[in-house]
C-alpha cells in the first residue's frame, strides 16, 4: 500500500491525528496491531459478545462516538491487525514494515512519505514476592478482560499499586459485580493536595469514581503498599502495610487481605522502540517533539503517551495538532491547529506533570525484594541473582543483562528494566532494540532475498 502520511497506533491520538490530516486532503493509512480501531482507551468488546451497554464500560464514550463516526465518514483507510515490527527510512520516504493477523507470520508494507508514531504506552509493573502467581494480573490487564471480552479476572479483588488507572479499574470491576476488598494506594492525599491548582479540571473525574467507591462499599488505604501475594498454585491473598513519610514499611502495620485477583499497576511508560530505530532523539525515556509534534528526524511526527504520558485528553490535542502539521507540511502550507486544541495541550501537560509527581511509586520499594522474588519472568531471573552481578561490578541493566540474562527474553526488558535499575541504583534508560516486536526468520529471510545481497 501507498500512501501519504502513515499513522501508527489506532487509539486517541493517532485517531485524532488521522482524522485531521484526512481533512486537509491528505491520503492517510491508519495502522493499528488490534482487531479494530480505538486503543486500550477505547477498547471494545467484540461485535459477537453482544454488548448490550457498551458505553458503560468507559469514560468520555461521546468523544469515542464522534471519533468512530468521524473515520467512518472519512477517506482514511485502516489497517487492523498490522503489528508493526519496524519503520526503514529512505532518502525520501518510509517503510511501515508489519506482520499480519493473530499469528503474525505473514509479511505487508506500507509506503508513505511520512510518518506519524502514536504507538501508546505500556504498563509499569513493579515487582513483589508472589506477583507471579496466577491470579496476579496487571490494572490494565483487568480493565483490558473487562472491556473487551466482558469477563473479570476473578470474585474478590485487591486493587493495589499507584496511579489514576487504579481508579477506573476498581470502579469498573465493581460495578461488574467483583467484590474489591481494598484499593491500595501507595500516595498519600497531601500529594495530591499540593498539586491542587494543577489538578483542578481532573477533580469532577476524581469524585465521580470516589462516589463509586463509595456506592460500592470499597475500602481505600492511602498510603499503603503490598509486601507479598500469597498462595501455592494460585493466589489467595496479599499482605499489606502502610509507608512512612519517607515510602518505607511500617513495621507493625501489616495485614491479610484474602482475594483471589490482585490488580497491579504503577503507571506507564511510553512505547519509542519505533522512534528509536528511526534516530529520533528522545528526552529521557519519551520522544521529544517540538510545537508542531514534530520529532528533529524530517518527515516523522509524534503525539500522545509516546510523547509522555498523560492520558486520552491530552493524547486528543497532540494528536491534532501532529495531523494538522503532517498535513500542511506534505502539502507546503502553514499548520492550522485549532486554538482549543492548543490551549488543551498546555493546561493538559501541566496537569500530567502534576499526576507524574504525585503518584511517583514508593522510594523504598526495591527493599521489599527478597533474594528470591522474580524479577525477570521470561528468563526466571531473581532478585539475588541481579544483586550478584551488582557484586561482580555491573552498575547499569545493560552489564547485569549481560551478567545475569535478566532482560533478554521474549519482553526485552520493557517489564523487568525498571527494577533492574533501581536494584542498580542508576536511572531506567531506554533499551536499544532493532525491532519493536519478534520476527520470525522466515519474514527477515525473505525480505533480505528480495533486497538481494548486500
Amino acid at each position: 500500500m501507498r500512501t501519504d502520511l502513515a499513522v501508527i497506533g489506532a487509539g486517541p491520538a493517532g485517531l485524532a491525528a488521522a482524522l485531521a490530516a484526512s481533512a486537509r486532503g491528505v491520503r492517510v493509512g491508519l495502522v493499528d496491531a488490534a482487531a479494530q480501531p480505538g486503543g486500550q482507551f477505547y477498547r471494545q468488546p467484540a461485535a459477537g459478545l453482544g454488548a448490550a451497554r457498551p458505553e458503560a464500560l468507559h469514560h468520555g464514550w461521546r468523544a469515542w462516538e464522534r471519533l468512530r463516526d468521524g473515520l467512518a465518514a472519512s477517506a482514511v483507510r485502516v489497517l487492523t491487525e498490522h503489528h508493526v515490527w519496524c519503520v526503514e527510512r529512505t532518502p525520501k520516504s518510509f517503510t511501515v514494515h508489519a506482520l499480519l493477523g493473530p499469528e503474525q507470520e505473514e509479511p505487508a508494507e506500507v509506503h508513505a512519505r511520512a510518518v506519524l508514531l502514536a504507538t501508546g504506552g505500556y504498563e509499569q509493573v513493579l515487582p513483589f514476592p508472589g506477583w507471579t502467581l496466577p491470579g496476579v494480573v496487571t490494572a490494565g490487564g483487568a480493565q483490558a478482560m473487562l472491556k473487551g471480552a466482558l469477563v473479570v479476572p476473578g470474585r474478590r479483588a485487591v486493587v493495589a499499586g499507584t496511579g489514576p488507572l487504579l481508579l477506573p479499574v476498581a470502579t469498573g470491576l465493581a460495578a461488574a459485580g467483583v467484590e474489591v476488598a481494598a484499593l491500595v494506594e501507595s500516595a498519600g492525599p497531601g500529594r495530591l493536595a499540593r498539586h491542587a491548582p494543577a489538578l483542578a479540571g481532573k477533580l469532577p473525574e476524581g469524585a465521580g469514581h470516589a462516589a463509586r467507591l463509595l456506592r460500592h462499599r470499597v475500602p481505600v488505604l492511602t498510603r499503603h503498599t503490598v509486601v507479598r501475594a500469597h498462595g501455592d498454585d494460585r493466589l489467595t491473598g496479599v499482605t499489606v502495610a502502610a509507608l512512612d513519610a519517607r515510602g518505607r514499611v511500617r513495621p507493625g502495620t501489616e495485614r491479610h487481605l484474602p482475594c483471589d485477583t490482585l490488580a497491579t499497576g504503577h503507571g506507564m511508560l511510553p512505547h519509542t522502540d519505533l522512534a528509536e530505530s528511526l534516530g529520533c532523539r528522545l528526552d529521557g525515556l519519551t520522544v521529544a517533539v517540538d510545537p508542531e509534534q514534530r520529532t528533529d528526524v524530517p518527515g516523522v511526527w509524534a503525539a500522545g503517551e509516546a510523547t509522555g504520558i498523560g492520558g486520552a485528553a491530552l493524547a486528543l490535542a497532540e494528536g491534532h495538532i501532529a495531523g494538522c502539521s503532517a498535513a500542511a507540511r506534505l502539502r507546503g502550507t502553514a499548520p492550522d491547529p485549532a486554538p482549543a486544541a492548543l490551549k488543551a495541550r498546555t493546561k493538559l501537560r501541566r496537569s500530567a506533570a502534576a499526576l507524574d509527581s504525585a503518584y511517583r511509586p514508593p522510594a523504598h520499594w526495591p527493599e521489599q525484594l527478597t533474594d528470591e522474588t522474580v524479577i525477570c519472568r521470561c528468563e526466571e531471573v531473581t532478585a539475588g541473582s541481579v544483586r550478584e552481578a551488582l557484586h561482580l561490578g555491573a552498575g547499569d541493566e545493560r552489564t547485569v543483562k549481560l551478567l545475569s540474562r535478566a532482560g533478554m527474553g521474549w519482553c526485552q526488558g520493557r517489564m523487568c528494566g525498571t527494577a533492574i535499575a533501581a536494584l542498580a541504583g542508576c536511572a531506567p534508560t531506554p533499551a536499544k532494540r532493532p525491532f519493536a516486536r519478534p520476527v520470525p526468520l522466515g519474514v527477515l529471510a525473505r525480505q533480505h532475498s528480495q533486497e538481494g545481497p548486500s
